[in-house]
């Protein structure tokens, strides 16, 4: 019944309400105020110091991480050249034991050593060695072991002898720590990197000896670690200390060798009686640990200048609270009592329980104004269409009102089945975007009054397809397998107007209650994966699989039907972890039932084991195979359900994760946005994420995986093939074509230009740029 309430009396009923809870709410309000100003504030000191040191800290660190593992990126990216510069010697047919020391083609071999030490800007020398001889090779020539270690370069604490053992039974390649080489009497620290060649031969020939001064490797962490107030070390595979940079007191002994052996990331520990923060990243290529060391009291002094602003910030702020908690307080009468007669008027006026105050009827107003507003909206129906696809009809009072107030509560007598629409790439590539979007808002309601039917559509994660709730009202007609091919007939023949080529349809069977639309849902998906495989026709109705007939079975044989496992594949494909758990249980449990031979029972539970490990296989999901072993040794039906049950869990999370994570269409348009907007120096992750509403964190992770570089490595690749292209065929300045492609800082721009290249942009232009352009100033 709808009550008629005048205008006068109900504002007579919001005055009376508005004075019996005014000086309530007014005493309430005030205490409210100055405990919000009051209690917060007298631990604000505190907070606000120990937030500022942690927050410090952590950027500091976390800076420490991010520039340390350039390094060693940087110095990974080096000794690989290295690697590869010794491999390639091995096959170099000038540098084969009889072309070195030929008289004639020596001349040849010493050329090219040279030429290999110049293409590495760490080298210092290098020489090549063939076990077992008393010469060694080098860009310098041809000359004796003991001559050449003895007098030439003559190590601080490497002897002559332990080099000659080191050159002709090195088997692995070896780095030795920093120590002082004397060259033509300079003495300057130097690293020697032995290594066998060739280099994955069991029995190598020979030994390639790199020499690198110290300050290359030094150099990196100077030039990545430029404003680091710490020392800096770098350790071998084995624990030695390679290199290091020092910037304030060096450790030492036992401290020095705990940082070798800290597990990669940030550490807070204690080191010669003083407390350090030390960051350790490890390389994968060579084993090497990065560390750096920071003393903890440099945080606390960047920090200290703050305390008096603090301690004047809570005073004043104290004093200001107090003073306006009283006004504040009174203010709030107006604007709850608007807010009031809005809800009342909105309301109409409902009279409210006498526990209830103002507070309380503004918002129950507003949350059912919320809730109406929700229930327009067709993200809630698609929503609701989602979970009872995936989960089915969720035993929550909240989620059932939700799919009342939506419209798919099936009606007294009505019945349900899904369909799963499969459109081919071909299809969608003759349709305009535009139609593929109209498409979907017409499958999103549509009525079939002549069947007694409504079909409610929503788009599924998976490429190209849509997934139908069908509902048959109840109907004079009894035959129910016959609406079910009137209603999908009259689908396919529509669809067939709107679309060049008819889709695929996969039809599940037919459920009295919206709980079972789950199940129907993997019944249509196994239907249409089952077409795929047999290529039996467009339209694919679960309850026409086949399956095996009894009487091919002799005696009292139990077979595992074929449905049942096409559904369990399909759960297992979308994710659905309590449908798998469900059919996996019920499977062990029949196998239970059944008195069946040990051999027999064996390979039913195989078609089980198979069907996840199919499907593990589909996602990708090749550690799975080093488990087959431990699987199928099973002993009891209880211990192969557990894991089963385990591998059903690992296997709907791989595939919910691969469903939450793949949208190549997305992925395909912003790349291609990236690609167009390059130059605008205002692009950033963050601009792209805005723009096409979805997190940085995802956006970041989705492109690298797409396009193999994160965000500003792409965007610099595209920034320097443009600088190359404009190089190669214009004659603008330099300065100008930085500027066009959107890079403000061309010192910085030449600077990587040239790490990146080997060449100053100016450089480039003039080695492989056409002739007759006026080349731009670096």
């Amino acid at each position: 019944m709808k009550l008629s309430v005048k205008p006068s009396s109900m504002k007579s009923g919001i005055r009376f309400n508005w004075n019996r809870f005014k000086s309530k709410l007014l005493v309430t309000y005030t205490l409210s105020y100055i405990l919000i100003f009051l209690v917060p504030l007298s631990g604000v000191t505190f907070i606000i110091y120990h937030n500022a040191t942690a927050n410090l800290r952590s950027e500091i660190e976390q800076s420490n991480v991010n520039q340390l593992s350039q390094v060693r990126l940087s110095i990974d990216n080096q000794m690989t050249n290295l690697l590869e510069t010794a491999n390639t010697i091995s096959f170099d047919e000038h540098l084969t034991r009889f072309m070195v020391s030929h008289p004639f083609y020596g001349r040849d071999a010493i050329a090219s050593l040279a030429r290999y030490k110049t293409s590495n800007t760490m080298l210092e020398e290098l020489f090549l060695y063939y076990r077992g001889d008393d010469r060694i090779y080098s860009s310098l020539g041809m000359t004796g072991l003991d001559l050449m270690f003895d007098d030439m370069f003559r190590f601080e604490r490497w002897q002559p002898e332990e080099i000659k053992q080191a050159l002709n039974e090195t088997n692995i390649t070896t780095v030795r720590p920093a120590e002082n080489v004397t060259v033509h009497s300079r003495k300057e620290p130097k690293l020697a990197m032995l290594v066998p060649i060739k280099t994955n031969d069991p029995y190598p020939y020979g030994t390639i000896l790199f020499l690198m001064k110290e300050e290359q490797l030094t150099g990196v962490m100077d030039s990545i670690l430029n404003d680091f107030s710490g020392s800096s070390y770098i350790f071998s595979g084995t624990g030695e200390v390679l290199t290091a940079n020092y910037r304030g007191d060096a450790l030492r002994g036992h401290d020095l060798t705990s940082l070798a052996e800290l597990d990669p990331g940030i550490h807070n520990m204690e080191l010669g009686g003083e407390r350090y923060s030390v960051v350790t990243v490890k390389s994968r290529v060579n084993g090497w640990t990065y560390a750096t060391a920071i003393p903890s009291y440099q945080f606390f002094e960047q920090v200290g200048q703050i305390r008096t602003i603090i301690l004047l910030v809570f005073v004043i702020t104290a004093l200001a609270g107090i003073a306006a908690a009283m006004l504040l307080a009174r203010r709030q009468y107006h604007p709850i009592r608007d807010l009031l007669e809005f809800a009342s008027l909105q309301g109409g006026a409902r009279e409210t329980p006498r526990t209830r105050n103002e507070w309380d009827w503004i918002k129950q107003t507003i949350h059912d104004y919320h809730a109406r507003i929700d229930m327009q909206e067709p993200f809630v129906r698609n929503q609701c269409l989602m979970l009872l696809f995936k989960h089915g009809k969720p035993d929550d009072p909240e989620i059932e009102r939700m799919i009342v107030r939506s419209g798919l509560e099936l009606p007294e007598g009505a019945t349900c089945f899904t369909i799963i629409l499969s459109l081919d790439e071909q299809s969608l590539g003759e349709q305009s975007w535009e139609g593929q979007q109209t498409l979907r808002a017409w499958l999103h309601q549509l009525e079939l009054p002549e069947l007694q039917a409504r079909i409610y559509g929503v788009e599924f994660s998976v490429t190209h397809q849509l997934a139908l709730m069908v509902t048959l009202l109840p109907s004079e007609e009894d035959d129910e397998a016959s609406r079910i091919g009137q209603v999908v007939d009259e689908l396919d023949e529509r669809l067939a107007q709107r679309l060049p080529r008819r889709p695929n349809l996969g039809v599940g069977t037919v459920y009295d209650d919206l709980s079972g639309l789950n199940q129907s849902f993997l019944e249509a998906a196994s239907a249409l994966e089952q077409r795929k495989l047999t290529f039996s026709g467009r339209i694919a109705y679960f309850e026409e699989l086949t399956e095996p007939s009894a009487a091919a079975f002799s005696g009292e044989s139990y077979w595992i039907p074929k449905k049942s496992l096409l559904k369990l594949e399909q759960s297992l494909r979308q994710g659905n972890e309590a449908t798998a758990l469900q059919l996996i249980a019920g499977m062990m449990e029949k196998l239970k039932r059944e008195k069946l031979p040990v051999g027999l029972l064996r390979c039913l539970c195989f078609d089980v084991l198979n069907s996840l490990l199919r499907t593990a296989a589909e996602l990708g999901m090749d550690e799975v195979h080093g488990e087959i072993s431990s699987l199928h040794a099973f002993e009891t039906l209880e211990g192969l359900e557990n894991r089963l049950s385990s591998l059903a869990v690992r296997i709907c999370g791989e595939a919910t994760h691969r469903t939450e994570t793949v949208q190549p269409a997305l992925m395909d348009e912003i790349v291609a946005y990236v690609e167009q907007n390059y130059a605008d120096y205002t692009l950033s992750l963050e601009h792209i994420a805005l723009k096409y509403d979805t997190s940085t964190s995802y956006l970041s992770r989705s492109f690298k995986e797409k396009t193999g570089f994160n965000f500003t490595q792409y965007i610099w690749q595209c920034r320097l093939r443009e600088v190359i292209r404009q190089l190669l065929h214009t004659s603008a300045p330099l300065k100008e074509i930085i500027e066009r492609v959107g890079y403000l800082d061309a010192p910085n721009f030449i600077r990587k230009f040239k790490k990146e290249t080997g060449y100053t942009p100016g450089q480039y232009r003039k080695l492989h740029g056409a002739s007759g352009f006026v080349h731009g100033e670096e």
